[in-house]
């Protein structure tokens, strides 16, 4: 519900963090705009040029990449990716059913996968939009209790309102001491306050819930996405050269 100028001269005046991410969906188009804008502005704050992938298992976030990481293949090879070209993966809105999210079975499924690559670098504790507002208070818990990612707060923001209103705290107040904190999981996510929807407006919230819905089949086309809601229902096979040691027949690929 802005452009990239009107974003970071947001961000430069209205708020006081230090990094911010760019992360449109399944393209670098934005976040490539906003490091070009960045680099020749003079802000006060970093910059991270990153992308939130569609995969067949959930959305994730690809931070500190150079590439597009392509879009709709399962969790493990999209993780490849990312970490192929020295990128960080988090976990966005986790445990969702707003929107797609990855699932405890998910989650579980990478913790337990022995390849190099394939896992997560943070999950987002705190995420205030309704998506992930709703399942935050869960995803901290299971964090907390068995996966021990990195902690991340996002705002997950489509209005300028909205930009901090969920943060990372770190030690530190650049992009590279970010990702720093990230790889050693000493980040702390942290919840601020929300803009009431009155506030951004009803009209406007129905009109980015509508680009919302369409930011994904406008960037990778109809069929494509379609497509990728009917596999992303299919069972999930385990590739053939890493077996589980407990694998009951059924469980094994053809």
């Amino acid at each position: 519900m802005a452009t990239v100028p009107e974003l970071l001269a947001y961000v430069e005046t209205a708020t006081d963090l230090d990094v911010i991410a760019v992360t449109e969906h399944d393209t670098l188009r934005a976040a490539e705009e906003a490091r070009e804008l960045h680099a020749r502005g003079g802000y006060r704050f970093g910059l991270v040029v990153g992308e939130e992938v569609t995969t067949l298992d959930g959305h994730l976030l690809a931070l500190f990449i150079e590439e597009p990481v392509p879009s709709f293949m399962r969790m493990e090879p999209t993780l490849e990716a990312i970490h192929r070209q020295g990128g960080l993966a988090i976990v966005p809105h986790p445990l969702s059913f707003l929107t797609r999210s990855a699932n405890a079975r998910v989650l579980d499924r990478i913790a337990a996968n022995p390849h190099d690559g394939v896992h997560f670098d943070g999950i987002e504790e705190y995420n205030l939009s309704p998506a992930g507002r709703v399942t935050s208070a869960r995803a901290r818990r299971l964090n907390r209790e068995r996966l021990h990612l990195a902690s991340i707060g996002s705002s997950d923001a489509h209005f300028l309102a909205s930009i901090g209103c969920a943060y990372t705290r770190f030690e530190g107040t650049t992009s590279e001491q970010l990702r720093a904190a990230i790889e050693s999981k000493t980040t702390h996510g942290a919840a601020g306050l929300a803009p009431r929807m009155r506030e951004l407006g009803y009209r406007n919230i129905a009109v980015q819930s509508w680009r919302g819905m369409m930011a994904t089949p406008r960037n990778m086309g109809w069929v494509p996405t379609i497509r990728s809601f009917i596999t992303s229902r299919g069972r999930y096979r385990r590739s053939p050269e890493a077996p589980r040691e407990d694998a009951r027949p059924e469980d094994a690929s053809p």
